[in-house]
């Protein structure tokens, strides 16, 4: 009599085939995700507080330099509705004030630490808003100095998400205060945020792939992984192409990219489109700089409705900031004046909780 081959360790042969398939399985997605070209495109995601996140990414050079005129985002979150939301349960650190919740501390460590300080229950998440609505001028890792101070006026809306209607940063590195308050612009299909005398806090990129936009919220340095600008707009805004460019590919490793886009600049750069919701533009199309290539989307691994916009020259990744040139652009002139009301309002409602303290 043949007698059967007991299996290892006296466990069924079938939980053994089950083991082997998941370890299959995993590998299978594990290189699928590894092709991304945009791996970390998960733009809803709250960028990570300052202790532990990836170097933010700043202003180009000559706009650091720049004084006074003039993003972790504007975040996803801050921009995700303008409609007003029920005002977060104040804490011992945040006094209610009408229906925002002003939160305000002076810098020992690092900006995630003293939000922590000051709100332990919506810390983490007020950093990650907060810092990307100055990473424009100061790197918020290394330019940071013990007793600058932050202010905040804010509220979670119904969603979750964070809405800020006002802050400012007293840095000592810059000998001056950065301010940023809330404010939809006369012909703006979204708000944006302003310095106190009407210049728009984040720059945009001079034909730029999008003319309107709720927000940037990614730079290309701010994870370690990502390699371009990311920009949340609803799904079916126009692309537009920067430049003269022939259309070279569409829809490569479509699990992680989605529905994409392609083009050779006349100089040679490349730039990819991803996260499309449809493409108007194919391979071996030519076309002209402003002209719609695609619609954006929420394909691929994305969590919410962005443009992931690259550059590239050869084996380089092309910052955009630095291959478009950057404006901060200026208010209306007939928004002013509301506008000034609106700022002397949050600037009482910051000075209340400061003179709280």
């Amino acid at each position: 009599m043949i007698r059967p081959i007991d299996p290892p360790l006296g466990l069924p042969w079938l939980l053994y085939g089950m083991l082997g398939c998941s370890l299959a399985l995993n590998a299978v997605l594990a290189w699928d995700r590894g092709e991304a070209e945009c791996p970390e495109a998960a733009v809803a995601r709250e960028p990570v507080a300052a202790e532990a996140s990836a170097e933010p990414a700043g202003a180009p050079e000559s706009a650091v330099a720049a004084p006074a005129p003039a993003e972790e985002p504007a975040p996803a979150a801050v921009a995700a509705t303008a409609s007003p939301g029920e005002a977060a349960a104040p804490t011992a650190a945040a006094p209610a004030l009408g229906n925002w919740v002003v939160t305000t501390g002076t810098v020992e460590h690092s900006l995630a630490r003293t939000f922590q300080e000051a709100d332990p229950e919506h810390g983490d998440a007020l950093a990650a808003v907060y810092s990307r609505l100055f990473v424009w001028d100061l790197d918020l890792r290394r330019d940071l100095q013990r007793g600058d101070e932050v202010e905040v006026a804010w509220r979670q809306e119904q969603d979750g998400t964070y809405t800020i209607a006002a802050a400012r940063l007293h840095s000592h590195k810059l000998g001056r205060t950065l301010t940023a308050y809330r404010w939809q612009a006369t012909g703006d299909r979204f708000p944006s945020y302003w310095q106190e005398e009407g210049t728009e806090v984040p720059y945009r990129l001079v034909d730029g792939p999008l003319d309107d936009y709720e927000q940037v919220t990614s730079l290309l340095k701010d994870r370690p992984h990502h390699k371009g600008m990311d920009f949340k707009t609803p799904v079916g805004t126009p692309v537009k192409a920067p430049r003269n460019a022939v259309v070279t590919r569409e829809n490569w490793r479509w699990t992680a990219n989605g529905n994409c886009l392609e083009l050779r600049y006349e100089d040679g750069t490349i730039a990819k489109f991803l996260h499309l919701s449809e493409n108007e533009a194919h391979p071996g199309d030519r076309v002209t700089a402003g002209q719609v290539i695609a619609r954006t989307g929420n394909t691929g691994h994305s969590t919410a409705p962005h443009l992931h916009y690259q550059l590239e020259k050869g084996d380089r990744v092309v910052d955009p900031l630095d291959y478009h040139q950057v404006e901060r652009r200026r208010l209306p002139a007939g928004d002013m004046a509301a506008f000034q009301a609106e700022v002397a309002r949050y600037d009482a409602l910051l000075g209340q909780a400061l003179a709280s303290r």
